[in-house]
């Protein structure tokens, strides 16, 4: 009897695996079931939704898909230059998945991001620079378009607003855009002592990294790659466009200028670290197009639909996502375990560019 205990099933059955899997499934479940619970405006969606047509839901979130998408073809080139596509879907699906649950504009996906790059081995100072060069590059585009836009907006096209809606944002946009261009000319200033506070020390080292992260930036740029250019525009423009969509799902259309200029403004509601983005996003976006002349009722109905759908959707897609690269890291860390028994000299995998590949033999 006691051998039957150990035999193993037909096939490499194993049950204690099938047993942690269900575990792990059961568990996934309930963190979506309280989530469900806790995504900001459902019961009120609920009660409106019937009013909205349904072929502007639909393509709200392909838009979204879209978006997401761009991200993945922005985070390729930048994190896993030679990996698959493939690699680099379940990567970027992960980090939008941690975004839609922590919105702190994107800074929780990246934190993922890194976490995982670490357990592969990957060079922690190389994933900082690049994440905070990653970071830059996408967000820079939110200001680009409000400078462009603010600058159209104030020249009396679309709808008329006061300076201060219009070229005031824009000035403030390229001011910003200068000012991050010129970090890498402060350098790193004076080391300080051996004794000298930690503080201090941390200080004099983040410097340091932030004007190589700078440089970082201005190199992945001047290298021109397509899909650097087209993921992050994509991905902001995209997700303009499910706001678009989700206006005009309850009848509403205010002016591209509107939707463009109101969104970045919103958005610094995501800077706040609130789990689903409950008031944060939500309030800052529909005040935003409450100031550029939106409804109360209208904003906050196509909001808090475009909230929903950004919300669940990198969930569920990143959810499936992460528990694939989960297998992927726990059987690389197993491998570099088993190359290190055996070599305990051998040189670690490739920094960033492959740590999602085999370490090699």
């Amino acid at each position: 009897m006691a051998a039957a205990e150990h035999e193993e099933f037909a096939g490499g059955f194993d049950p204690a695996a099938v047993k942690r899997s269900a575990i792990r499934v059961l568990a996934l479940l309930g963190v979506l079931l309280l989530i469900g619970l806790l995504t900001p405006g459902l019961g009120e969606l609920r009660h409106r939704i019937g009013d909205a047509e349904p072929g502007w839901l639909v393509l709200a979130v392909l838009l979204e898909a879209a978006s997401a998408l761009s991200y993945v073809a922005m985070l390729k080139p930048i994190f896993l230059r030679d990996q698959s596509w493939w690699v680099a879907q379940r990567l970027g699906w992960s980090e939008l998945a941690m975004g839609s649950i922590m919105p702190t504009s994107g800074v929780a996906g990246l934190a993922l991001g890194a976490w995982i790059f670490n357990r592969v081995g990957a060079n922690s100072r190389v994933i900082a620079r690049r994440s905070i060069a990653f970071y830059t590059i996408k967000g820079s585009i939110n200001f680009v378009a409000v400078a462009v836009v603010g600058i159209v907006m104030f020249c009396g096209v679309g709808p008329h607003f006061t300076p201060w809606l219009t070229i005031f944002p824009a000035i403030c946009a390229i001011a910003l855009i200068i000012a991050v261009s010129q970090i890498r000319r402060l350098g790193p200033g004076k080391k300080p002592p051996e004794d000298a506070r930690r503080a201090r020390q941390v200080l004099y080292s983040g410097r340091g990294e932030l004007i190589k992260a700078v440089a970082e930036t201005g190199a992945i740029l001047k290298r021109g790659e397509p899909a650097v250019y087209l993921g992050t525009i994509g991905y902001w423009f995209w997700d303009n466009l499910v706001i678009w969509a989700t206006f005009a799902a309850f009848g509403e259309h205010p002016a591209i200028t509107v939707i463009l200029m109101a969104y970045l403004i919103g958005q610094l509601g995501g800077l706040i670290p609130v789990p689903g983005g409950i008031g944060g996003v939500d309030g800052g976006l529909v005040g935003a197009y409450v100031v550029y002349g939106v409804a109360a009722g209208p904003a906050f109905i196509a909001v808090l639909t475009y909230r929903v759908i950004l919300f669940w959707l990198p969930l569920l897609v990143g959810a499936v996502a992460f528990l694939s690269i989960q297998k992927r890291v726990k059987k690389i860390e197993e491998e570099r375990a088993e190359l290190e028994e055996s070599s305990p000299t051998a040189e670690a995998a490739s920094p960033v560019d492959a740590p999602l590949s085999h370490p090699p033999a």
